[in-house]
């Protein structure tokens, strides 16, 4: 492996993450230290951003959520295939690398690792995915500042940051110029309100069980509704 020659200060659990100035050589050595092996690592344009997994319990309850979230949705469309990672590591070699909150591949095609490949998805060689999503407890101004930058980079064709402690959920659909833009509904997910998502999420402290059923009765409703406008 190449020699690196920037060095990184190796954050605390406790803390914040920072961004720290590095290599693309020093993202690939973090990547193999035991030491960040339950960490999240990105980097971006000469920057690297380690997260030693300092989420609190809404951070994770709500991770938890879009796993039910979008069971209920695809199955609201017939039992639509889908695959949703959590944590997982995505990399276009020498323009940036992340490891989402979510990643959700729509359809049958998604990655599939193979025996002594790295442990992270090349997006030289898979599919991009359909949706990545950052929940941002403590690190709400680098998701939509870096990191944002970072899945137009990558070319993320829809992105979400939703913002714990403000109980909204924001979405940004990349545009032709690439860079991203709100929208009201995602593209990924076929009309879902994106209002439907940020009072899901005010639900949270009644448990993300019944948050996911309440978000089941609204979709059931919305595609009643459908029905009634088609008729």
């Amino acid at each position: 492996m190449t020699s690196t020659t920037a060095k990184f200060i190796l954050p605390q659990t406790s803390e914040i993450p920072q961004w720290q100035p590095a290599t693309w050589e020093d993202y690939l050595a973090a990547c193999e230290k035991l030491q960040f092996e339950e960490a999240r690592i990105f980097y971006y344009e000469g920057y690297l951003w380690i997260d030693m997994g300092n989420e609190g319990p809404q951070h994770a309850r709500f991770n938890n959520l879009l796993t039910l979230l979008f069971g209920f949705w695809f199955a609201s469309k017939g039992r639509q295939a889908f695959d949703d990672l959590g944590g997982c590591v995505i990399v276009k070699p020498k323009v940036g690398a992340g490891a989402p909150d979510r990643i959700l591949y729509i359809g049958t095609d998604f990655p599939q690792w193979q025996s002594g490949e790295p442990r992270r998805i090349n997006l030289d060689r898979s599919r991009i995915p359909d949706l990545v999503v950052e929940t941002a407890d403590t690190t709400l101004a680098s998701d939509l500042d870096e990191k944002k930058r970072l899945y137009a980079a990558l070319q993320i064709p829809e992105y979400w940051v939703v913002d714990i402690q403000g109980q909204r959920v924001l979405a940004f659909r990349l545009q032709e110029n690439g860079k991203y833009q709100e929208c009201d509904f995602s593209v990924a997910l076929e009309g879902l309100p994106i209002a439907l998502l940020s009072e899901t999420l005010k639900l949270l402290g009644e448990g993300n069980g019944m948050a996911a059923m309440w978000f089941a009765q609204q979709i059931e409703n919305l595609s009643a509704d459908r029905e009634q406008q088609e008729c």
